[in-house]
């Protein structure tokens, strides 16, 4: 291998997934829906006494994702390891129809479903019913959408015409203002009308992009690129490098940032001559070299000052980084981004990580581990972590001395 510090770390990747995607397999299954319920502090499972985190409630975020990571380490594991696959490929084949029966049931995915399987919402009378989406799409529509693209690819293809279509539908909402963030609130026009010009949606379809080129269909991903351009001409702050996570704030979220550099170097991994690899490997070394503070990487922060602007510094950024700093590695040959390629790594395994249970902290603050949930209570069911470090992976036979 190239590197022997990247060769060690791949190793050590290598174990960590497959730690976490056994711990995940060999639990139970909650009707067929992946159960990652466990509190990330105390290891103890969640129970009906946790309420919205507990047994009863079903996150479409973490299904989808769930969904999208067992079928690509499936395939990753398909030679390399069967009967690892095997196990993979058959929670992820009852997942898929779980998704699938759902998506055929509303046209949409939702955030919370309640013990009925019923989109719901919390709300400070209690739990409401959530609206019907309609129109609008979210957070939840693109993680499921990119799962059952993917799956359907894999178990199948007759219906992956259908997903890719589905997929397309949450891209076009991003365009035309139908993507509400916040699916806490009534899914309404309204409610995207009112809701900030965060360039977030834009982030997290990047992600399809990859998936759409593993998949073949290279002819998908024009789209890619207007976020690329969008992002760049309207997002990005000369005075201090980074990403705004609004034009014209000046709050960043540089694991937003963090995390668009990497799907971004994904779709442009044909193309190493593409003017724009600079600039995003740019944005990329000034979002770590600013966002690096405390115990991992900064929620939310000052672009003028670069102070911290939450105490929370949440997990997921760390295992990006692997990815973006790999990514963007190959793509340019600057070993800057190898040593915060190894500085990230460091802060993850030696502050997030817990080998024992095989998964991380979901956040920590300056003075160690807190239980605040940065998007769902369900732990991560080897997206974040799990895709980051297969990133890397993946690209590491190509990686310079």
């Amino acid at each position: 291998m190239a590197n022997t510090w990247v060769a060690k770390a791949i190793s050590r990747y290598d174990c960590c997934n497959r730690d976490t995607l056994n711990w995940v397999l060999a639990r139970t299954t909650l009707g067929g829906f992946v159960n990652t319920k466990v509190n990330a502090l105390s290891g103890s499972e969640y129970t009906r006494r946790s309420g919205l985190r507990g047994p009863d409630f079903t996150y479409g975020w973490i299904q989808g994702r769930a969904l999208e990571a067992l079928v690509v380490f499936a395939r990753h594991y398909h030679t390399i390891d069967p009967k690892l696959s095997e196990r993979l490929t058959e929670t992820a084949q009852k997942l898929y129809q779980n998704l699938a029966d759902l998506h055929a049931r509303d046209g949409h995915a939702y955030f919370l479903y309640g013990p009925d399987f019923q989109p719901i919402r919390p709300s400070p009378n209690g739990i409401q019913p959530q609206s019907q989406a309609g129109s609008i799409y979210t957070y939840s529509d693109a993680f499921v959408a990119k799962g059952l693209f993917v799956a359907s690819c894999q178990f199948d293809p007759s219906q992956s015409g259908r997903y890719l279509a589905y997929l397309q539908s949450v891209i076009a909402a991003i365009e035309t203002g139908r993507f509400q963030m916040d699916e806490a609130q009534i899914l309404s026009v309204e409610s995207v009308d009112i809701e900030p010009d965060d360039f977030g949606p834009m982030m997290i379809l990047m992600g399809a992009a990859g998936i759409l080129h593993q998949a073949g269909r290279e002819d998908e991903t024009a789209f890619a690129d207007r976020f690329i351009n969008d992002v760049l001409t309207r997002y990005f702050d000369p005075e201090s490098g980074l990403l705004l996570n609004i034009p014209g704030h000046d709050t960043c979220n540089v694991g937003h940032a963090i995390e668009f550099c990497g799907f971004a170097f994904e779709h442009l991994a044909t193309r190493p001559d593409d003017p724009r690899i600079e600039q995003l490997i740019s944005i990329l070394v000034r979002s770590l070299e600013v966002g690096i503070q405390g115990p991992g990487i900064a929620l939310s922060l000052s672009a003028k000052s670069g102070h911290a602007i939450s105490p929370y510094y949440p997990w997921w950024p760390l295992p990006e980084a692997i990815r973006a700093c790999s990514r963007g590695l190959k793509l340019s040959n600057d070993m800057h981004l190898l040593e915060l390629w190894k500085r990230v790594d460091d802060l993850f395994f030696k502050n997030y990580w817990q080998s024992t249970r095989h998964f991380a902290y979901q956040t920590r603050t300056v003075d160690g581990p807190v239980d605040f949930v940065p998007a769902t209570p369900d732990l991560d069911p080897g997206y974040h972590t799990g895709l980051s470090l297969l990133a890397a992976t993946n690209v590491n036979s190509e990686i310079p001395n």
